[in-house]
Formats: structure tokens, sequence, C-alpha cells
């Protein structure tokens, strides 16, 4: 998936009320960017930090700029618009590559389902098959050695969407749990319970309850974001233990 207009190096000076981040650009015009991230965003919102924005000219919207890539070492990024990921699962699907949710002809996205008024993000369909349903999450946190983790701080809502899914699981329907890690320097995923144990705990349940685990890499440059292979998930049980 490429940006629709090509990205424009800045330096962070500092994210702020979720949705703010202003900017200085290379020739030294400051500007306050969107950040397309709700989360907290660890280890990538350090002021100074090189990122990429992506402009825009649409008088719609308020803000000139959006927040979309951090540089990182040696070469790699991160991509920071936690919306995205939906998008690049989407694509692929449609492309047939991911082998593990490939054979479907119905591809629904945003379906309602569940008992806790959920949405789920996508609902695969096919006459000779039971439909499954893919919920997707963005990663992008590394802390310790070439680790994605998930997630970085509580997420209340990721809980429940876990319940949903071990709720079908056990009533026999195909339920999966997608992570979508945004950064090119992980190599492999597991949860980070130390910042959620609640989400742990939901994830340990809904894994033994049947619910499917899959984890893909990206590739990330300031032309685009592609979704890439799988990525190996910790086997061993994520909760803390009691």
């Amino acid at each position: 998936m490429r940006f629709p207009t090509p990205l424009v190096p800045a330096r962070l000076i500092r994210r702020y009320k979720r949705f703010l981040a202003d900017c200085v650009l290379e020739d030294g015009t400051e500007v306050t960017a969107h950040c397309p991230n709700p989360g907290a965003m660890l280890g990538l919102k350090d002021d100074g930090a090189r990122i990429w924005l992506l402009p825009n000219d649409d008088p719609k919207k308020k803000l000139n700029y959006g927040w979309r890539l951090v540089e990182l070492e040696d070469g790699h990024f991160a991509g920071i618009d936690a919306g995205l990921p939906n998008a690049l699962v989407k694509e692929a699907l449609a492309e047939g590559r991911i082998e593990a949710l490939s054979g479907y002809g119905t591809i629904r996205p945003e379906q309602r389902y569940g008992d806790e008024n959920s949405r789920i993000d996508f609902l695969l369909s096919d006459p000779d098959r039971a439909d499954a349903f893919v919920e997707v999450k963005n990663c992008h946190l590394r802390r310790d050695d070439d680790w994605a983790e998930f997630p970085d701080c509580v997420t209340d809502r990721g809980a429940k969407h876990l319940r949903e899914l071990t709720r079908i699981a056990q009533n026999g329907g195909r339920a999966v749990m997608f992570y979508v890690v945004q950064r090119t320097d992980c190599a492999r995923f597991r949860l980070a319970p130390d910042l959620d144990p609640a989400y742990a705990r939901a994830f340990d349940a809904a894994r033994e309850a049947g619910v499917e685990v899959l984890c893909h890499g990206t590739r990330i440059s300031p032309a685009g974001i592609t979704l890439t292979g799988p990525l190996p998930v910790d086997p061993d049980p994520q909760a803390p233990a009691s």
C-alpha cells in the first residue's frame, strides 16, 4: 500500500493530547501534525525523533500534515497509524496473500457480532467452509531483543474482543486474532503482560479455547507499507503467574 503523496522528513518536538504532534520540517518550519494513534507509543514519541509526515491540501482537514512513520536505527522504520493494519489485511486478503486465511470467497469488513455489541474487523465466508471471524490489532512495541509486544497500554476494548472470539471458538466457530507488527526490526511476537495483565489472561483463555493467533510483519519505507509473511508467536502462557 503506497502513501497517496510522498512523505516528508521532520523532527518531533512533542506529542500531546494523544492525537497532536508538534514537529519541525527540514527547512526549519514548525508544524502541527495529526497523530493517528491513541496508544502510549512507548519508545516512538521521544523528543527529537526523526519522523515522516504525510502532507495534504484537503480543505476539510484541520491540519496539513499527518504523522505516519518513525525512523529507527540501522535503516528500520515503525508505522504509527493504528488504523492502517486493517487496510493492510484487507488488501492482503483480497490478493490471497495470507495463506492461513485463503480460500474464502467473500470478505466483509466491520460486521456486528457477539454479545457485547462488537464489530468484527473481517468476516470471511465461503459456501464450502465455516465462517472465519478475524480481529486485527496493531503492534509497534519493542523493548527486548527482536520481540514485538502487545499491548503498549491497558486495552479494555482489546480484552472484550478476546472474550467475543473465545465465545465463537467455544461454540465451534473459527475465531482468529491477527496481530500486525508495524515495525521492521522485530522477528517474533509475544504479549506485554506487565503493561496489561488482564489482557494477557484473556489472551491465554482465548488461545486455550481454540482461538487462532496469527502475526504478520510489514515492509515499511517512506514510499509505503505492505503486509509481509508470518512471524512466530510465543507458545507459552502469557499471563503472569498468580
